[in-house]
């Protein structure tokens, strides 16, 4: 009690306290010996600046002493001002507000309908994070695909960081709110532990809808003189602390020690599941020379690799018959997860059903359409999630739908995640081996492919590895490299073609991974040739392709670099005719590495 009361947090802390110790104390199943055991079920709490309150129910379960509560927020304490997975008893990191009921609804998905277990979901969401458009979308998710083993529960204490919330205590149209998204509603006392207890067993036992539990709380309960008063929010309580505690000693009614037992789960009933050495189930099977998009050969490869592993599932956003993931759609439906139009959702979803290792999860959609839910995949880097991203139409090659379409941030967004692995393959038969790769790849994964055909430069039994690059044309003679990825080293062949005409030697690199980049590969091509390289990507100029090679550079010497992308707003039109214009054609690759010889 003490620790919470001297933490950061204390009054939103203490507006949970009694929804924890009935959740952990009375109606949750779970192993205190096995955080992560996969038949427990599952709590994540929402709104993750409430941690400490979270810490001190699993030390009073008996996971780790009371004492180490006292770490809270030191430097290296796991005891982090947000909870993380460095706790084996956090499934994932919180604290960016609006995400927890899309992860829940995640692992309640494949409660239901993959493991078929009995385990239930519970999340916890603060009433200021409802404003958030994301919670919104999760709410129709859980009650379109009735997730009875879902259960939410709110926690409106009225006050925000800086005000009253836009609602305030108005806990009836929360109760509309929810009902209209299709949810069983129930309004309690959120101190009440009666009431409490009777409304998580109402939950259990509604059938085909979640359930919502509203309670009415109040911030900084028991707390006087601060009790549902403004600007304590992520205070400690300082002189105040002694005060306090002793008022709530004085309101124990048995202060000896406690004897609590968390229940252990009923039934042992989730199936065991092993994701390891996921593999296509047969090899690319192409001619060189056939025009395929990576897209294409997107779907293709998910559907192999699922007929490998059971736990294989696919994503989307309501673009599956642009993305192709409707392959798998086509193959097993069972395993396919249809998002909608709603990509925080779609992201936080597939996090949640990445969780305990319960599956692969595959997410695409366009990839401009990913930056919507950036916050998402950021967190998810803090959750260790194993998600794998895939997004299609990126760059003006495109064409005609215009820039709203075309991604041309997606390599510097996910460049920036840490601990991310991008693929950029080129053709049919490198998509497949990415995926395979990106199945197995811990972390986040993200492989950009193309809307427009390209020839199959790869023969089928090529052997592809994360940050190795691949010399796709060279000679003894070659005086300049050019790098390209997906259309980009199409067009790097076809000038290295015009510039053989003029007698000049180039050297072309498909680089296969953006992040890890093959620099030595790189680096040591480029001092063959003699110090000049071009470097042109379908994307803007910040954050891709040619940044990363010029990163890579950046300690050598005598090395000139021409980076060619996307300098503007590009407009509607046919693909070739924007790469052309916007000055990432063969024509302009050619010209760059004939200007940068005569330097």
């Amino acid at each position: 009690m003490l620790f919470i009361i001297r933490s950061h947090h204390p009054t939103s802390c203490s507006s949970i306290g009694e929804i924890l110790s009935v959740l952990f104390f009375h109606t949750m199943r779970y192993k205190v010996s096995a955080p992560r055991d996969p038949s427990s079920d599952r709590f994540v709490l929402s709104k993750g600046h409430a941690a400490p309150a979270l810490y001190a129910a699993w030390a009073e379960a008996g996971l780790f002493s009371i004492s180490d509560l006292q770490n809270l927020r030191k430097f290296k304490s796991d005891l982090e001002g947000h909870p993380t997975p460095r706790l084996n008893f956090i499934d994932v990191g919180t604290g960016s507000l609006g995400q927890g009921l899309a992860i829940a609804g995640g692992m309640a998905y494949v409660g239901k309908y993959f493991d078929k277990a009995s385990y239930r979901v519970y999340c916890l969401i603060g009433d200021g994070e409802s404003a958030e458009g994301s919670i919104w979308e999760s709410v129709h998710f859980a009650s379109y695909y009735k997730l009875d083993n879902l259960c939410i529960i709110i926690d409106v204490n009225r006050l925000g960081q800086s005000q009253e919330t836009s609602i305030g205590h108005d806990v009836e149209s929360y109760r509309k709110k929810m009902e209209a998204f299709g949810t069983e509603a129930i309004i309690v006392d959120g101190h009440d532990v009666e009431e409490l207890v009777k409304a998580f067993h109402s939950a259990s036992a509604t059938k085909g809808k979640p359930t919502a539990i509203i309670a009415k709380t109040l911030k900084g309960k028991n707390f006087p003189k601060i009790e549902n008063l403004e600007n304590w929010h992520g205070k400690p309580l300082g002189v105040e602390s002694d005060v306090v505690v002793n008022h709530l000693k004085g309101l124990l009614q048995n202060p000896g020690p406690l004897q609590v037992h968390p229940q252990k789960p009923l039934k042992e009933d989730a199936p065991t599941v092993d994701i390891t050495n996921i593999r296509l189930s047969s090899p690319p099977n192409y001619k060189l020379g056939d025009q395929i998009a990576t897209r294409v050969a997107y779907g293709t490869a998910l559907v192999k690799i699922a007929q490998n592993n059971p736990r294989v599932i696919a994503l989307d956003g309501d673009m599956k018959n642009s993305t192709f993931s409707e392959k798998l759609l086509q193959y097993d439906p069972s395993r396919y997860i249809e998002c909608f139009i709603a990509e925080q959702n779609l992201v936080g979803t597939a996090i949640g059903a990445a969780c305990r290792d319960r599956t692969v999860p595959f997410v695409s959609t366009f990839a401009c359409f990913l930056t919507r839910a950036f916050d998402q995949i950021r967190m998810g880097a803090i959750s260790q999630t194993n998600v794998n991203f895939v997004g299609s139409h990126c760059g003006v090659s495109i064409g005609e739908d215009g820039p709203s379409q075309m991604g041309l941030e997606d390599l510097a967004m996910f460049r920036a995640v840490n601990g991310s692995t991008i693929f950029y393959p080129a053709d049919a038969v490198s998509t497949e081996r990415a995926i395979e790769l990106a199945a197995n790849t811990k972390g986040i994964t993200f492989t950009r492919t193309n809307r427009p055909t390209t020839p199959v430069i790869y023969a089928n039994n090529h052997v592809f590895a994360v940050g190795k690059a691949n010399v796709v044309l060279s000679s003894p003679k070659d005086q300049v490299v050019l790098i390209g990825a997906g259309v980009t080293l199409q067009e790097s062949l076809s000038a290295a073609k015009e510039l053989a005409q003029a007698g000049i030697g180039a050297r072309v690199i498909d680089p296969f991974t953006v992040k890890p980049l093959d620099k030595e590969t790189i680096i040591k091509n480029i001092k063959d040739v003699g110090g000049r390289a071009v470097v042109t990507e379908d994307h803007y100029y910040q954050g891709g392709l040619g940044e990363a090679v010029i990163a890579a550079l950046a300690m050598e010497k005598d090395i000139i670099v021409k980076h060619l992308a996307v300098g503007e707003l590009p407009r509607s039109g046919p693909p070739n005719a924007l790469l052309q214009y916007y000055g990432i054609s063969a024509k302009h690759i050619s010209s760059a590495a004939q200007d940068i010889l005569k330097l």
